[in-house]
């Protein structure tokens, strides 16, 4: 029996990536999202919302929730309409909507600026609590959100890996046909404290050697302070930064195999760009930290990726040796390509998530709980006024 899987919302093509794959017919539905989401939104085989009003959200996923067997939800949104929707749904975290998740009050990344990244009142944010609260399972891919989730959940779900799409990146992807005049770096990663750009452009400035560094025009800007810092880069980047226009990521895999290194970000957790780049059998500078264990069937394996420094004076020194020393870059991308296969190949992660699905259809035998629809109506007019009540949003979530 193949499952029907309704995925409403994603992050960073998480779905998308793995709906290739698993054996599961997954249907997703994503947000019409502005910033730097819409860099990585991918538009085949995907629905979007028309608009991101509460109401007209959730009369599209009512017209279309009993035609599946469970659902997965990504964001804190896409939890937030699964909630309001009334479904039986996996919520799946993948950064900071469990690091700093939207029902813990002046809540900050602590990888970026001081700033909350969200303007809700407490009603709103009781709101995202039982939206947490109500997922019929809490999946994350990685150690380090394991412990946020923690905090939150009593149950937790592991997925041993982090799906590539191979069939995007690979070294036998046709590269892009552009000049090259000297050394070149593709810096894919979006631009953002939470990923290292202030570091890697102090780095920039203490290399010695002589390269260009292509950089994806694409930043967090998820309050007014991420938005100044970004704008403070752009206007003044180092002198071998290039900035090229956001793309599809179909294009992105033909420049990862036109670059001859890869510049990963430097901060946080490894992402799926710096995989991306491995896959292509680039080297990828990436900043490892070296008590950080990977967890693959059980088996810890180790890190190639270098520097285990991310002090720019380290990056530099990196970035020096993969533009000067070609056995190094080699041996390199060599290392990192093995690490991300047995990390990353997507069959072996597709399997995971089938059974993940298949267990919880067993458990719960449909999308949809059944609340009553008088309970179901009060739940939906209790969080649309609670919006309303809230005067002070610059940026909001929905507009209703």
């Amino acid at each position: 029996m193949t499952l029907k899987v309704l995925a409403i919302g994603d992050l960073s093509n998480n779905i998308v990536m793995f709906k290739k794959f698993v054996k599961s017919d997954i249907h997703l539905i994503n947000f019409p999202w502005d910033g730097p989401s819409k860099v990585i939104d991918i538009k085949k085989d995907v629905e979007f919302f028309k608009s991101a009003k509460v109401k007209e959200n959730l009369k599209r996923i009512n017209e279309i929730k009993d035609q599946f067997d469970i659902c997965i939800a990504m964001s804190s949104t896409g939890l937030l309409m699964s909630y309001l929707a009334d479904l039986n749904y996996i919520a799946y975290f993948c950064g900071h909507d469990i690091r700093s998740p939207p029902f813990v009050k002046d809540m900050h990344d602590p990888l970026s600026t001081n700033k909350p990244i969200y303007e809700f009142n407490s009603w709103e944010r009781s709101y995202y609590k039982k939206a947490y609260d109500n997922a019929i399972a809490a999946v994350v891919t990685d150690d380090e959100l394991l412990e946020h989730l923690k905090k939150y959940r009593d149950d937790h779900v592991r997925i041993s890996g982090y799906i590539v799409d191979t069939t995007i990146f690979n070294p036998d992807v046709e590269p892009l046909k552009k000049k090259m005049d000297k050394f070149t770096f593709l810096s894919p990663a979006r631009m953002g404290l939470q990923k290292g750009t202030e570091k890697i452009w102090e780095a920039l400035k203490l290399c010695k050697s002589d390269f260009e560094m292509i950089q994806i025009k694409w930043y967090d800007n998820r309050n007014s302070e991420e938005e100044e810092i970004a704008q403070k880069w752009i206007n003044n980047p180092p002198k071998q930064v290039k900035f090229v226009p956001i793309m599809p990521r179909e294009e992105l895999g033909r420049y990862m195999v036109f670059a001859d290194a890869i510049l990963g970000q430097v901060s946080g957790i490894q992402a799926d760009v710096d995989r991306s780049g491995a896959l292509c059998k680039k080297a990828v500078v990436h900043y490892a930290d070296p008590k950080r264990m990977y967890i693959v069937n059980d088996k810890i394996i180790p890190s190639p990726f270098l520097p285990h420094s991310n002090d720019p004076k380290i990056i530099a020194e990196t970035i020096d040796k993969v533009v000067t020393d070609e056995t190094f870059r080699k041996k390199l991308a060599e290392e990192e390509y093995e690490f991300v296969m047995n990390l990353s190949e997507p069959n072996m992660i597709a399997k995971q998530w089938d059974e993940l699905f298949e267990k919880m259809h067993r458990e719960y035998n449909g999308a949809v709980k059944g609340t009553s629809k008088i309970k179901m109506r009060l739940r939906v007019i209790g969080y649309l006024i609670a919006n309303r009540l809230h005067k002070k949003k610059f940026k909001r979530v929905f507009t209703n």
